[in-house]
């Protein structure tokens, strides 16, 4: 048996970027940012805020959600599973990233009028 699972809160970096493919299929790209808040440790030491991003991929329905209500600084709560790609670019250079895709999405925090701030 093995388990990819994975859970994140965080604020998201930049409106999601949405794109609509063949049949209408909806799939959306965002960056989550989470930190670690630090801290003073017992001999004095400053240990200061840690900030991972994470690339987080929604499909369909949970996409289309994203276009809607999700924006740059909103806090959601994401739940899924880790895919990793590889390809090579035209210079024969291999790359390699790591993605969250995304199997439920709830939006937290305080509801934003579109004209607030």
């Amino acid at each position: 048996m093995s388990v990819n699972k994975v859970i994140l809160v965080g604020h998201v970096g930049a409106d999601p970027e949405v794109r609509y493919l063949e049949k209408g299929v909806c799939v959306a790209r965002l960056r989550l940012a989470t930190t670690e808040r630090g801290y003073t440790a017992t001999n004095g030491t400053e240990v200061p805020d840690r900030t991972e991003w994470h690339s987080i991929v929604l499909w369909r329905g949970l996409a289309e959600i994203a276009e809607k209500y999700v924006r740059k600084g909103s806090q959601i709560f994401v739940e899924g599973k880790l895919r990793t790609s590889q390809w090579q670019d035209q210079a024969g250079v291999t790359h390699q990233r790591t993605e969250i895709v995304a199997d439920s999405m709830e939006l937290l925090g305080a509801r934003r009028e579109n004209n607030a701030q």
